[in-house]
C-alpha cells in the first residue's frame, strides 16, 4: 500500500469523503465533481482508496485530482479493508463513505452535518438513494426482517432505520474508532448491515433523511443486485458474499435468546432454499457456490466470530424491544419472489 507523495499530508477537515474504487475510472469523475461542487462553506478532504486497479484509476487520480489524497493498494483487498485504511488516516471529524458508484445531490453535506449537529449525539446517518439511470427512489434506508435482509423503506416519515447502504454512510470519526470499524475478514458487502446493527445495539441512532439525497448506478461496481425488466438479477460472487456476511452479522450482533431461536432457524431455510434452487435449475452450483459455503466459512471463522461478539454484546446499550422495532417480521425474500419471481444468477 503506498499514500501519493504529491498528498500525503492534509489539513484538518470538518469531513472526510472516502472512497474506495476498483476498475472504476469511468465513474470516478462524477463522484468527485459531485463532492467539490456541494453548496457547502465547510472545509472537505477526499481520500480515494484505489483497489488494485487494472484500468489506470491511479494515474488518472494523479493526474487529475492532485489535491485528492490517494491511497493505492499493491493488491485487491476489498471494501472492508479499503473503507479501514482511509478512516485511519481521515483528518475530518465527520467521515462519509460513499461508493466511486454514487453522486451527492449539491446540498447533501450541509444537510448531513446539520443532522449531525441537531443529534448532538454520535449517529449513522444517510440520505435518500435514488437510481442513477431512472431517477426512480430505492430507499430511505432500510429495515430488516429476521435473517437480516434489508427491507427498503419509502416512508419519509420512517427516519429511524434499521441500517443505511454503505454507498453513503456518514458518522462521526470518533464513532468509527468506538465501533472498530468494518472486520477486514468481511470482505465486501454486509459490512454497512453489520456496523449499523453494532450501533444500534450500543444505543446509537441510525437515521435516514428524508431530504437532498444521492443517485447510485446499483450493482455498477460488483455486479447485480437489482431488478431488470422485472426479475432480480445477481451474481454469484454477490449472493455467496451476502449470504455469508449475512450470517456474520446474526452470530455477532443478535443478543443469545433471539439468536438461539433465529440462526439455527436461518441456516435451514438456506439449505431448504439452495436445494430448491438446484432442483429448478437442474444443477448444483447453487447449493455448492453458495449456500453450503456459508456453514464452512461459520466454520473457519468461529474464533474470529467468537472474540467479536464477545466485544459486540459487552457494549450492548440497547434492550431487545429497541433493537427489534425496526425490524419487519415477514421475510422479505417472499416479498421478493411475489414481485419477481425467482433470481437469475450469473
Amino acid at each position: 500500500m503506498t499514500l501519493g507523495k504529491e498528498n500525503d499530508s492534509a489539513a484538518i477537515s470538518e469531513i472526510s469523503v472516502c472512497i474506495a474504487n476498483y476498475n472504476g475510472v469511468n465513474l470516478l469523475d462524477a463522484c468527485i465533481e459531485s463532492v467539490n461542487s456541494q453548496n457547502f462553506d465547510v472545509s472537505v478532504e477526499i481520500i480515494v482508496h484505489d483497489d488494485d486497479s487494472s484500468d489506470g484509476s491511479a494515474e488518472h487520480m494523479r493526474t487529475r485530482y492532485p489535491d485528492v489524497r490517494l491511497i493505492q493498494s499493491k493488491r485487491n483487498v476489498g471494501f472492508c479493508v479499503a473503507n479501514n485504511r482511509m478512516a485511519a488516516i481521515a483528518q475530518g471529524k465527520y467521515l462519509l463513505l460513499l461508493n466511486n458508484d454514487a453522486t451527492l445531490l449539491p446540498d447533501a453535506l450541509a444537510v448531513l452535518q446539520a443532522e449531525a449537529e441537531r443529534l448532538a449525539r454520535p449517529a449513522i446517518l444517510t440520505l435518500p438513494q435514488y437510481d442513477a439511470e431512472s431517477g426512480a427512489l430505492l430507499d430511505i434506508g432500510s429495515l430488516l426482517d429476521p435473517f437480516c435482509n434489508p427491507v427498503p423503506n419509502r416512508d419519509a416519515a420512517c427516519n429511524d432505520v434499521a441500517m443505511v447502504m454503505g454507498a453513503c454512510l456518514w458518522l462521526p470519526k470518533s464513532l468509527w474508532e468506538d465501533l472498530g470499524g468494518f472486520p477486514d475478514w468481511f470482505g465486501s458487502i454486509g459490512e454497512d448491515l453489520y456496523l449499523c446493527c453494532r450501533a444500534r445495539l450500543a444505543g446509537h441512532p441510525v437515521r435516514a433523511l428524508s431530504i437532498s439525497g444521492y443517485h447510485h448506478r446499483v450493482g455498477q461496481s460488483f455486479g447485480g443486485g437489482k431488478a431488470l425488466e422485472g426479475r432480480l438479477v445477481t451474481t454469484y460472487r454477490r449472493r455467496a458474499l451476502s449470504e455469508r456476511n449475512k450470517t456474520f452479522v446474526m452470530a455477532l450482533c443478535y443478543p443469545a435468546a433471539p439468536l438461539l431461536l433465529l440462526l439455527p432457524l436461518h441456516i435451514v431455510l438456506l439449505l431448504i432454499e439452495g436445494l430448491v434452487l438446484c432442483v429448478l435449475r437442474r444443477e448444483w452450483q447453487p447449493l455448492l457456490d453458495i449456500y453450503l459455503p456459508v456453514l464452512a466459512a461459520c466454520w473457519r471463522r468461529r474464533k474470529s466470530l467468537r472474540t467479536l461478539r464477545g466485544d459486540v454484546q459487552a457494549g450492548r446499550r440497547s434492550s431487545l424491544r429497541v433493537f427489534f422495532s425496526v425490524f419487519r417480521i415477514l421475510p422479505h425474500k417472499l416479498s421478493l419472489l411475489f414481485k419477481h419471481g425467482l433470481p437469475r444468477l450469473t
